[in-house]
């Protein structure tokens, strides 16, 4: 189809010229004059003869680009009359009729320029299509494969329960409550732009669909977009999904999930990780860091496990949380309208598919110490970047520091973020009470301040941790150990102010 209309703008037409046979070819663009002189110059007369063409029945044919194609049988035959000898009016009559081809000619450049920019919008919608067509076809054909297996489970005479079950909680997980126009494009400024790469980011400055571009920016500024070849359509599906699937709890909600993508964002750029790593390997830290706490419930596996929900059974006590996260994460991908790998091949699939799933894992805190040990081991033995088990356990750490990273921000923006949790904690353990269950002291409301709360855990989880990392990446020390620091030593303080004020208040009590 390509070629036939390549061909149509090329025209060949046949002349007889005194019993002679020649022929001339031609663009359609071409102007009468320019054909005028492809003949004179075929029949060897000066260009300003009069030429005339007539058919084999004698009728005059014009010269034109729309003159009819003739063959080799059927020849248009040239008549010829040379030029009277030109006077200065013949001359000033010849110089306007050529500006009048070259005026003619330009009217026909800006019409070619109109068709073209037309035709190349025409195109880059159709390829818009096309991509929303090539979404629709794997919705399709993931439907098909779903009646597939019900017709034949149905001819084996029984019910698939755990397939059912498992099809009836996941549809309002991939479900996809509002689409795309919804969702608005935001026009970022250089300003914002740098900021988003700093720890000191503030995250609280930022409504629900601003965060959703700046997670959309960072795709697309880290060449994840181009790496696994993401339709951006699906991109903008994937993200809303992902928020629709995070719950409205005080602390492990989309903000949440938005602060610890942020963080690693911001420690890809302050280590120059892709100094390290491949960007297949940023791609897989930066969509763990989205999907880590997904349709987390606000009650933590502690209480999953002693209160035996169906997490803990499903998952048989060994980090139901996370692996629910991890189900729901790829619940959503197995979606064609919000798959951002639906293009990439079946073993880089694999590789994400593990990659994730290690790192969202990594996030329980019951494995933090071994973690840890793990990640001291290698460095004491030379950390290696060459080496995958060193380069994963690198990774997990990663997404660990980056998901309770908060005290490495400023005051403002670290102290909120307490609060929050603080008021989940305490959702839990009245929980825990009611129902008769173990309740943690760190939870306790009625034995856990907000100094007390943090000064144990900067102390001996975060600031540990974080110098274990600068010992790989030495710039941590300064832009996030420090401010650790300094964290605990205010916290201290708050705690010191509230003990002397306890104890006025008791004394003042006594003395009554």
């Amino acid at each position: 189809m390509g070629n036939g209309s390549s061909f149509e703008q090329i025209k060949t037409i046949y002349l007889d010229i005194n019993g002679k046979e020649e022929k001339i070819i031609f663009s359609r663009h071409s102007t009468p004059l320019e054909i005028h002189e492809l003949i004179a110059q075929a029949a060897g007369v000066n260009k300003h003869s009069t030429i005339s063409l007539r058919d084999k029945n004698g009728a005059h044919v014009a010269v034109s680009p729309t003159m009819p194609v003739n063959s080799a049988q059927n020849p248009y035959k040239v008549v010829t009359r040379e030029p009277p000898p030109a006077t200065d009016n013949d001359a000033f009559q010849a110089v306007l009729t050529h500006v009048a081809e070259q005026l003619n000619r330009l009217v026909k450049v800006d019409e070619l320029k109109t068709n073209f920019n037309a035709r190349l919008t025409s195109l880059e919608k159709r390829m818009e299509l096309e991509g929303l067509k090539a979404v629709e076809i794997e919705k399709c054909k993931s439907e098909i494969s779903y009646i597939r297996d019900q017709l034949w489970n149905a001819q084996k005479k029984y019910v698939d329960f755990n397939r059912l079950s498992t099809a009836i909680s996941d549809e309002t997980k991939i479900n996809l409550k509002r689409d795309v126009p919804n969702y608005p494009k935001y026009t970022l400024s250089q300003e914002t732009v740098d900021y988003l790469k700093q720890p000191t980011f503030d995250i609280w400055h930022w409504e629900p669909n601003e965060m959703l571009s700046l997670l959309e920016h960072m795709y697309h500024e880290l060449g994840l977009v181009e790496e696994f070849n993401i339709n951006p359509i699906v991109l903008k599906r994937w993200l809303l999904c992902v928020q629709e699937n995070y719950r409205n709890n005080p602390f492990h909600n989309f903000r949440h999930c938005f602060c610890v993508t942020q963080m690693m964002y911001g420690m890809i750029h302050l280590c120059k990780l892709w100094e390290r790593m491949t960007t297949e390997d940023l791609g897989i830290l930066l969509t763990a860091a989205v999907c880590h706490d997904l349709d987390h419930p606000g009650y933590n596996n502690t209480y999953q496990i002693n209160a035996r929900t169906e997490l803990a059974i499903r998952y048989n006590d060994i980090s139901p949380l996370e692996n629910h996260h991890c189900a729901v994460a790829f619940q959503i991908l197995s979606n064609p309208e919000t798959n951002i790998f639906a293009y990439v091949d079946k073993d880089t699939f694999k590789r994400i598919r593990a990659g994730i799933t290690m790192l969202i894992l990594a996030t329980d805190m019951a494995r933090h110490a071994e973690i840890m040990e793990s990640f001291k081991e290698k460095l004491a033995a030379g950390f290696d970047d060459k080496n995958k088990e060193h380069l994963d356990t690198l990774k997990m750490v990663l997404i660990k520091c980056c998901d309770i990273s908060n005290e490495v921000r400023p005051m403002e923006v670290s102290e909120p973020w307490v609060d929050c949790l603080l008021e989940e904690y305490f959702n839990q353990s009245d929980r825990e009470k009611i129902e008769g269950l173990p309740v943690a002291p760190f939870m306790d409301r009625d034995k856990v301040t907000k100094p007390t709360a943090q000064i144990g855990f900067i102390k001996f989880v975060l600031i540990p941790m974080f110098e274990t990392v600068a010992r790989v990446f030495t710039q941590i020390d300064e832009v996030m150990v420090q401010p650790l620091k300094n964290a605990k030593d205010r916290y201290e303080e708050m705690k010191s102010i509230e003990e002397a004020q306890k104890e006025a208040k008791k004394a003042l009590s006594q003395n009554h």
